[in-house]
């Protein structure tokens, strides 16, 4: 469950992102992006050039991939990935459905729902070695 949910993340992410760049057609923007075109810009008016850069490189895709790819880090080396990665993604789901019913939401909650199971069963079939020990 903790590697679906991680590749599901990762999909997400890179789904954004790449999206954003060729299918939103954010890409063309970059050349403004690397000369300096947006350093002056104001964030309460954005051009559409600000506003393709926050919508794919500046968004949170890029962290996104990030944190699918750690999961499957952690997992692939028997690590079971805290269980606030899973709460803070919820959370941020939650949000995200209010604000823009028109996401992909739905496969955020599929990821958190099986991070968060996967998480729970690795913790009841496998409790940590030291607990119940006291601290030095």
């Amino acid at each position: 469950m903790i590697k679906w949910a991680g590749w599901l993340i990762t999909l997400c992410g890179t789904g954004h992102t790449v999206g954003a760049l060729t299918l939103e057609k954010a890409g063309r923007y970059a050349g403004t992006w690397f000369s300096g075109g947006l350093w002056s810009e104001d964030l309460t008016d954005m051009s559409p050039a600000g506003s393709a850069y926050w919508l794919s490189l500046a968004s949170f895709g890029i962290p996104l991939i990030l944190v699918g790819l750690t999961v499957l880090w952690l997992d692939r080396r028997g690590i079971t990935p805290p269980a606030f990665i899973g709460w803070t993604l919820a959370g941020w789901t939650v949000v995200d459905t209010v604000v823009l019913p028109f996401t992909p939401w739905p496969l955020f909650v599929v990821a958190c729902a099986l991070l968060l199971i996967g998480i729970r069963r690795a913790h009841r079939d496998n409790p940590a070695p030291e607990a119940g020990l006291p601290r030095a």
